[in-house]
């Protein structure tokens, strides 16, 4: 036990110095960086460090090393609060999808009610931004100014495609280019359509989110009873769980904490949900001409 005191140490030291550090990086903040640096696996770790989050596991790995002097049990708690998020299976991400696609419903039906008016396309699109949610009012705002600054309804109704980068909204969208091109009648048929096989298919999401909600819960659970648990047995029972203070226990309760990590990780992917693919390709991995664009639009082409 008199050996593993310089160890300690160090790890105690090491950590308290994390904390300091981190501590005036919360304070202080980042400077702000550009949008493409900041997309990655490798920045999103180094926002989950750095963050307020990350200053709460080195704290919270601090007191368990102090308390129990076990370098696993540190080393577990830190980690099982950095990736707290990701064991929710993406309970977020649905929850936007969910109000992204409602929100999509709302701004088709109110461009069907527009254009039945023998109002234009370009017209119909500007005022159909007053009824939008606030989960399409920011990239419907963005494709209107490309609108104004005299980019192509296509290319700016594609672009409005890469900023929402949702399944559902690229079948709307690729019926409006169509009809943005050829310039062809039934399109207020067809958006209803569309409409109606949204607010299916939102009905149909948010049953599947409620069954997921109670699989989240389990997880959840599953996490909480297991840490409270091992915690408890720390602080109130130290005669039962004294063998993890040698290096052996140390190793075994290395395998443990790794049964568990696996376990977590099975229930966070029973929890996720699978996104369908896109059927309009992204704008930067288009050819010049574009993608859906018939056959004799082109310039010069026939018509």
């Amino acid at each position: 036990m008199t050996s593993s005191l310089p160890v300690l140490a160090v790890f105690v030291g090491a950590l308290v110095g994390a904390g300091v550090f981190l501590l005036i990086i919360a304070l202080r903040g980042l400077p702000v960086k550009p949008a493409a640096a900041s997309g990655g696996r490798l920045a999103r770790l180094r926002a989950d460090f750095g963050g307020r989050q990350g200053l709460i596991a080195l704290l919270a790995a601090a007191a368990i090393l102090v308390v129990t002097r076990w370098v696993v049990a540190a080393a577990g708690v830190a980690l099982l609060i950095l990736f707290w998020r990701k064991l929710s299976g993406g309970a977020r991400g649905e929850r936007l999808a969910i109000e992204r696609l409602e929100g999509l419903a709302v701004w088709t039906e109110s461009l069907r009610d527009t254009i039945a008016g023998a109002v234009g396309l370009e017209q119909a699109i500007p005022s159909s931004a007053r009824v939008a949610t606030p989960a399409l009012s920011g990239p419907l705002t963005t494709m209107i100014d490309r609108l104004h600054t005299r980019v192509p309804l296509p290319d700016a109704l594609h672009r409005f495609a890469d900023d929402i980068a949702d399944p559902s909204a690229d079948l709307i969208i690729a019926a409006l280019i169509i009809n943005a091109r050829l310039r062809g009648p039934g399109l207020r048929d067809l958006l209803a359509a569309l409409s109606s096989t949204v607010r299916e298919e939102l009905d149909m999401r948010r049953r599947i989110e409620a069954q997921r909600r109670a699989t989240r819960f389990s997880a959840m659970f599953v996490v909480a009873f297991s840490v409270g648990v091992a915690a408890l047995l720390a602080f109130f029972n130290r005669h039962f769980v004294q063998v993890y203070d040698t290096l052996n226990g140390q190793l075994i309760l290395l395998v443990i904490a790794g049964l568990y990590a696996g376990g977590f990780y099975w229930l966070a992917q029973l929890a996720k949900f699978d996104v369908a693919e896109r059927i309009l390709v992204s704008r930067t991995a288009l050819p010049a001409d574009g993608l859906l664009e018939p056959a004799g639009t082109r310039p010069g082409g026939a018509s």
